[in-house]
């Protein structure tokens, strides 16, 4: 459960074209460059470094396939802390990129481990990132168990944090899994992300989820095996209630799509895969627009069609990363140099 108190009821009621370049380069940079690159990411203190002005922007992050296990070690030895790069609160928001990006991490995650390629990335382009953590108590790695409406009352206060400090109108919210689906759009339509009546009062500009978990889904018949046998909620006391608010047909979806996908003001961007595993079918992962707001739905095999990425490798994955930063910044969008990523690796 969340390690801090958030009145919010425990029901569901309502609280309130991309080109490819022709060929990669210089993919792999030797596996000494490539250890020490990942440790830096997955070990360092989590202070990432802007670019200078002045300086070439950072290429996409490739070749870094060692980035994710190492996240994954040092998510269980740093559990609280932020990926490098993010949660700096003096971070002043420029012309450039006047909104900054709150990185939501998925189920079972936590900031650290979700985030130790987008983030420090993020941060060279010369954003102000900041990694939320939700759904899970202080020294728990395993992250994002809470019931949805829970986790989005807590990310209503962190975003609300990110505005006092940095003094910015809205945020840019990039998330994974749970954190780029149904708990941001709880977060949305229910716990002040957004005012319908006023769009321009919106708390949040845009909404970019790798793989996410928008419609439900089947977990690859594991979700549609407890449904039938009325399992959901004891399966939940152990893997935590976010596992059966994420499934094909749960209240919290009914009730967060009765009034259709979106929220005037705000732009979504879902980037999937093909491969996914976790979020199934992927198609359930689309979304479709409403008043006032607009849509994208990008399958990644479309754009890149070696990439190989299923669920767990879309966080590490540079095709992504580049796909997350045009839709960041639409008016200065860059092709996407495709190359070969893994599963689970990404690269």
């Amino acid at each position: 459960m969340p390690d801090r108190s958030v009145s919010r009821s425990r029901s569901v009621s309502p609280r309130p074209s991309n080109r490819v370049s022709p060929r990669r380069s210089n993919r792999w940079r030797g596996g000494l460059a490539a250890l020490c690159a990942g440790l830096a990411l997955a070990l360092g203190a989590g202070q990432g470094v802007a670019a200078a002005a002045g300086t070439p922007e950072p290429p996409a992050p490739r070749g870094k396939i060692l980035t994710a296990p190492l996240a994954a070690v040092g998510g269980l030895v740093h559990p609280d802390d932020p990926p490098a790069g993010a949660n700096d609160f003096n971070c002043k928001p420029t012309k450039a990129h006047p909104r900054p990006v709150v990185l939501l991490h998925g189920t079972w995650a936590n900031a650290y481990d979700n985030w130790a390629l987008m983030s420090p990335y993020l941060k060279q382009l010369g954003y102000c990132v900041f990694a939320a953590e939700y759904g899970g108590t202080p020294g728990n790695p395993v992250k994002a168990t809470a019931h949805v409406p829970v986790s989005a009352g807590q990310i209503a206060d962190f975003v609300d944090r990110v505005l006092k400090a940095t003094g910015a109108h809205q945020v840019d919210l990039v998330g994974h899994s749970q954190g780029g689906g149904v708990t941001p759009r709880w977060y949305l339509r229910f716990a002040g992300g957004t005012d319908p009546a006023h769009p321009e009062r919106n708390k949040v500009h845009s909404l970019v989820g790798l793989a996410p978990s928008n419609h439900g889904t089947t977990g690859s018949g594991l979700g549609t095996l407890t449904t039938k046998l009325g399992l959901n909620k004891p399966v939940s006391l152990v893997l935590g209630e976010a596992y059966e608010d994420q499934l094909v047909g749960s209240e919290v979806n009914t009730t967060l799509d009765r009034d259709g996908d979106t929220q005037p003001g705000v732009d979504y961007t879902v980037i999937a895969t093909k491969l996914d595993e976790v979020v199934t079918p992927y198609t359930h992962q689309f979304l479709k627009a409403g008043p006032k707001a607009t849509v994208k739905n990008i399958t990644i095999q479309d754009i890149c069609p070696r990439d190989l990425s299923e669920h767990v490798a879309m966080a590490y994955d540079s095709n992504a990363a580049q796909l997350v930063r045009n839709a960041l910044d639409p008016a200065h969008a860059k092709p996407v140099d495709c190359g070969l990523t893994l599963p689970v690796l990404g690269g």
